[in-house]
């Protein structure tokens, strides 16, 4: 396990450059690679150019090398894609913090190795499942909300069978439609607004869906 945490070339006197932006796991795993020489030295997401990111996400699995050379990882779902964290040497103490289920903060480096995207991270956290809503909201605010006739009925399409298909459990909550939709979430509410006034669903509380048909 050789990879080390010079696999990208982001030299400890360049951390300071980088800003920390904010980022759902999907954003980051489809940018463009920045290179320099044969490595790579940043990702270009969204025009900016990112060596720092600051996500909010799920450990849905967690990895411990134990043995002279010691490695770990968590494994960090946002809902939007996967990115593993990975921990060298004595930083592997900090994985006994997090478990499998914990919603974390990660505010890491971007690093490469055998074409994989990962982080390093600077600062993990503990959060509050609802922080992943709220991440996703604040960074939905900053991207366009128009979509085109085609794009809103497969939204429509989607956002329906999610309702049938929880039917028969008592409905879906809203927030688990937003979470799982890749749409802003002004444009989901806007559309489940448009069922409720249709009948095509209706709340049996707020915030709870069930379809009406």
């Amino acid at each position: 396990m050789e990879e080390s945490q010079n696999a990208i070339s982001l030299g400890e006197k360049n951390f300071k450059r980088w800003i920390a932006y904010k980022f759902r796991i999907g954003d980051i795993i489809s940018g463009k690679t920045i290179l320099e020489g044969d490595r790579v030295r940043a990702l270009e997401i969204n025009g900016k150019q990112v060596g720092r990111v600051n996500i909010i996400a799920n450990v849905v699995d967690k990895y411990v090398q134990e043995g002279e050379k010691k490695y770990g990882t968590l494994t960090l779902d946002d809902a939007s894609g996967q990115v593993r964290v990975k921990f060298f040497r004595d930083d592997v103490e900090k994985l006994n913090e997090f478990n499998q289920g914990d919603t974390v903060m990660v505010i890491g480096l971007i690093r490469s190795w055998n074409n994989e995207l990962y982080l390093t991270p600077e600062i993990i956290k503990k959060k509050d499942s609802d922080y992943l809503l709220v991440r996703k909201l604040e960074l939905e605010l900053e991207k366009p909300k128009v979509l085109d006739k085609e794009k809103m009925a497969e939204l429509k399409d989607k956002i329906i069978l999610m309702v049938k298909e929880a039917d028969g459990i008592g409905g879906i909550d809203v927030d688990k439609i937003i979470m799982e939709l890749k749409e802003s979430p002004e444009i989901i509410n806007q559309e489940i607004r448009r069922l409720l006034e249709e009948g095509i669903a209706y709340e049996p509380r707020p915030g709870k869906l069930r379809f009406l048909g």
